[in-house]
């Protein structure tokens, strides 16, 4: 088993990615596609891939079909590749899915919002503190939604739970998060996890977070690469032309309609020649003149297939 400050330092540079999942056309999980997406993905050189996460559409997942989707990315990458799941939910439900993943070998997981309800602080504690305690292997916490943990809060938390080895932000708020980062110092390793999150890399970098999870790595791995090695060597020549030509335009069409962070994201696997299906509702995929717009997009970019491009150290 990975332990978990072993999870921390491989989170802890290097580039992330969320896979999408897998649908046929009746939506329902397709796992030989999923299993060869991530062999796909997996030679580009991401650091670890989440499986059943946000992009991966964990919210629309049946239990069993979360337990399905979890197996076959531990089964397909194991030894190459760590694995580390989504959970969320109430507190119960957290700790089976938390449960399931580690039984099914996952390295870790990113314990996703519990959705809906607000909480006071002392129960988002007491929520993270149950899942934590449910199982040995890491945890990272994603401070998003209904779930936006204060420094106090994960101060606590950082006491109390040692297998809580990592803080993800999906919030934005520079404030909180320099006042969270200045609290905890080295006791997380930090993950940007706003949507696109290549827009904000340069000023999360500022702040004391390197790492970032790649979304459009799912269809243009060889540019999400590309655009990591740059931000990683402080090239802001590169970064700023891919941002100009490639990430801000596609934000634009993304912003064109609700939970398009993963609807643009299926449209582009389905042009670069790895379809994933379409995504399950309350999403929608986008519309004929929108998936259009990406592929037009998408070809200013060149060829996105074969070869490797390693993270550099």
């Amino acid at each position: 088993m990975t332990t978990p400050q072993e999870l921390k330092k491989i989170i802890s540079y290097g580039l992330l990615s969320f896979p999408l999942t897998d649908f046929d056309s009746n939506l329902q999980f397709a796992p030989k596609p999923y299993a060869d997406r991530l062999e796909w993905l997996m030679p580009y050189g991401a650091t670890a891939l989440f499986a059943a996460g946000g992009t991966g559409e964990f919210f629309s997942l049946e239990p069993q079909e979360y337990s399905d989707v979890v197996r076959t990315a531990v089964e397909t990458c194991k030894g190459r590749m760590p694995i580390i799941a989504g959970a969320g939910g109430g507190t119960t439900t957290a700790i089976k899915y938390a449960q399931e993943a580690e039984r099914l070998g996952a390295q870790g997981i990113l314990l996703l919002p519990h959705y809906l309800t607000e909480a006071t602080q002392d129960g988002l504690v007491a929520h993270v503190q149950a899942v934590c305690k449910s199982v040995k292997f890491g945890v990272i916490v994603y401070n998003r939604g209904a779930c936006k943990l204060t420094p106090a809060s994960l101060l606590k938390l950082a006491d109390t739970c040692p297998n809580l080895i990592g803080f993800k932000d999906g919030f934005g708020d520079i404030e909180a998060f320099v006042s969270i980062r200045r609290a905890l110092g080295d006791r997380f390793a930090y993950l940007g996890g706003l949507p696109t999150a290549e827009v904000f890399a340069g000023a999360y970098q500022a702040m004391g977070c390197p790492v970032y999870s790649s979304a459009v790595f799912n269809f243009v791995p060889r540019t999400a690469m590309e655009f990591y090695n740059a931000h990683h060597a402080k090239d802001t020549a590169t970064t700023n032309r891919l941002l100009d030509e490639f990430f801000l335009p596609l934000i634009a069409i993304r912003n064109k309609g609700h939970g398009y962070a993963v609807s643009i994201v299926k449209a582009g696997a389905t042009i670069i020649g790895h379809s994933a299906g379409p995504v399950r509702p309350p999403l929608s995929d986008l519309k004929p003149a929108e998936f259009e717009e990406v592929r037009a997009l998408m070809a200013k970019l060149g060829p996105q297939q074969g070869g490797e491009l390693q993270w550099l150290p």
